[in-house]
């Protein structure tokens, strides 16, 4: 049985690079953040970005939700901050995590982007394909 997606936009990406890169902008306020190379991970729980990007937000990092995050490569902690993230177009309120210093990596996971979105992916040719959860094209 074939089915048929639709999907309101497309972002090409390298798929000779490691991972999915999506530009993300964050917004706290009247301050925004542009983070260039945040990486789709659909094995991830929650949206993780480097600490870095908290502060130029103006956030005190601590005082957000403790918890702790396990990876292959050791474990890690980050604060959850409410925050406006914009990605291809889209805008969404979100709970994201700002790690602490050990964390290398920017992520979009499940919680906070991925639930919130319809997605298809064409890795061979590096297109992501992005809708709203609710879109119903």
């Amino acid at each position: 049985m074939k089915h048929k997606l639709t999907f309101e936009t497309s972002h090409q990406y390298d798929p000779a690079v490691p991972g999915i890169t999506v530009p993300v902008e964050l917004q706290v306020g009247d301050r925004q953040v542009r983070v260039p190379d945040a990486k789709l991970d659909t094995g991830a729980a929650n949206c993780i970005f480097k600490r870095e990007y908290g502060e130029l937000l103006g956030l005190h990092i601590e005082s957000g939700e403790r918890m702790e995050f396990g990876t292959a490569q050791g474990s890690f902690i980050g604060f959850g901050h409410q925050v406006s993230l914009s990605a291809l177009g889209f805008e969404l309120n979100a709970t994201v995590y700002f790690a602490d210093f050990k964390y290398p990596r920017n992520v979009l996971g499940r919680y906070g982007w991925l639930q919130q979105m319809r997605i298809g992916i064409i890795d061979y040719d590096g297109k992501l394909f992005v809708s709203e959860y609710d879109d119903e094209n």
